[in-house]
């Protein structure tokens, strides 16, 4: 089973009489979507001990489900005001913003207690939750979130544009990693490549959104685009054609980089990322 059919065949259920709880806790997490994080995690796994995969599909879910909040939580009136994200109605247009709020945080909690019931040794779990809070909260992407809505209409220099985004995209995606390698037991050495190669890769994701953003219909990129124009952002800051050019220039940069990290990792990853590398080329 891959990692869609396991998201799709295993729904967030609950005892409520609400009408539609159950409902928008599923609705924005089954959209369509890349699940470009779990499948990170789970190309680890595969690559060092695929035995583990069926261990590993309720970490590459709670993954999903963290990142899944933060999207619902970016897309609120409040901070982006989208519509449209995963080819569908954003959560608040939907329903409404309460049950936005709400949902979002429970995808957050609900994500802490799938890796808690996983099973996967105890001193894993702790590792998995470690990695997981640290990036997405106080000194990861909330981090990033807030300085992002706080700068809006006031420039940034590049250097602090970096750091905002290494918060807000980049160490998410960089655990990710790091937590297919803390389930397949890797020595710290090669988590702290994985670490680092990660947060490189989720800066070129960066870059290449902020590309999609200005050139991409909503349609292509199954989400509301061009509804930043206040905040900060790679292309207001260099220009369309030198945001392009960094995105290609860092995009080679990890292609040479994968080369150094664990022989099969390398190759499950050349595989799985060559499609994201120069996707703001439209490849």
């Amino acid at each position: 089973m891959n990692f869609e059919e396991y998201l799709q065949n295993n729904p967030i259920e609950v005892d409520t009489f609400h009408p539609f709880y159950q409902e928008a806790l599923n609705y924005t997490l089954k959209g369509k979507a890349k699940r470009f994080r779990p499948q990170l995690l789970l190309s680890v796994v595969e690559a060092k001990n695929p035995l583990l995969l069926p261990s590993a599909m309720p970490i590459a879910l709670a993954l999903e489900m963290f990142h899944t909040y933060s999207l619902i939580h970016d897309d609120l009136p409040l901070m982006d005001d989208a519509s449209l994200r995963r080819g569908r109605e954003t959560l608040h247009k939907k329903y409404d913003e309460l049950t936005a709020v709400l949902v979002g945080d429970a995808l957050n909690t609900h994500a802490f207690y799938l890796i808690s019931t996983a099973p996967l040794s105890s001193d894993v779990k702790v590792s998995l939750i470690t990695l997981l809070s640290q990036a997405g909260g106080v000194e990861g992407m909330v981090n990033g979130q807030i300085i992002d809505c706080y700068f809006e209409k006031k420039q940034l220099s590049l250097e602090e544009l970096k750091q905002l985004h290494l918060n807000k995209t980049a160490k998410l995606i960089a655990a990710a990693l790091e937590m297919g390698g803390v389930i397949v037991n890797l020595p710290k050495q090669e988590l702290e490549k994985l670490k680092d190669f990660g947060l490189k890769l989720g800066l070129l994701f960066q870059i290449q959104d902020d590309i999609i953003d200005e050139v991409w219909s909503d349609t292509k990129a199954l989400k509301t685009t061009q509804a930043d124009e206040n905040k900060n952002s790679f292309v207001k800051l260099l220009g369309i054609e030198k945001a392009k050019e960094s995105a290609n220039s860092l995009a080679k940069e990890l292609e040479l980089e994968l080369q150094h990290l664990d022989p099969q990792i390398s190759q499950a990853l050349q595989t799985l990322l060559k499609k994201y590398f120069y996707r703001h080329k439209g490849q």
